[in-house]
């Protein structure tokens, strides 16, 4: 029951992502939705709100936006989070990205690994952040960190 059974992404002021931002994007969220953990504490000596939940990501005014609703659609949570935090590392993950995606298609293997372990370690930086970002509003694994990360960076696309 602590899980996310639903994502939705509010890019509707975005433009259209490239092809791989797009693939990007189905890849995290199907593994999202596959395996992931989160869980709203309690507060207040209160239990949280039980899962699963549907859970809406947005940028606003410079902020994340994630609106948490029970299976019933009912408001579980909604949190604000500061994009500063992020900046950089999304900045440097777009740009590792970038790297990834051209040398796909002109480096050998070795080369493309190399590149592909410093993608996955600004990746889980972005992940550590997040769940810095989330301590006391919500509880995710690692795992669960690091799609909702990509996910983010996908609103930030211009």
């Amino acid at each position: 029951m602590s899980r996310i059974a639903a994502i939705h992404l509010d890019d509707a002021n975005l433009p259209p992502p490239t092809p791989e931002i797009e693939q990007e994007r189905r890849v995290a969220i199907f593994d999202l939705l596959e395996e992931n953990r989160f869980l709203l504490p309690g507060r207040d000596g209160r239990a949280g709100p039980d899962g699963p939940y549907d859970l809406s990501l947005s940028i606003r005014e410079r902020r994340l936006v994630v609106e948490v609703k029970t299976a019933e659609g009912n408001p579980a949570a909604e949190f604000h989070l500061s994009l500063g935090p992020f900046r950089q590392v999304v900045k440097d993950y777009f740009q590792i990205c970038e790297s990834y995606f051209s040398a796909v298609r002109t480096l050998p293997p070795s080369q493309i690994e190399t590149i592909d372990m410093a993608r996955r370690g600004i990746h889980d930086e972005g992940a550590r952040v997040l769940i810095e970002r989330l301590e006391g509003k919500a509880e995710v694994d690692d795992g669960t960190a690091r799609r909702l990360f990509t996910l983010i960076c996908v609103l930030h696309w211009r």
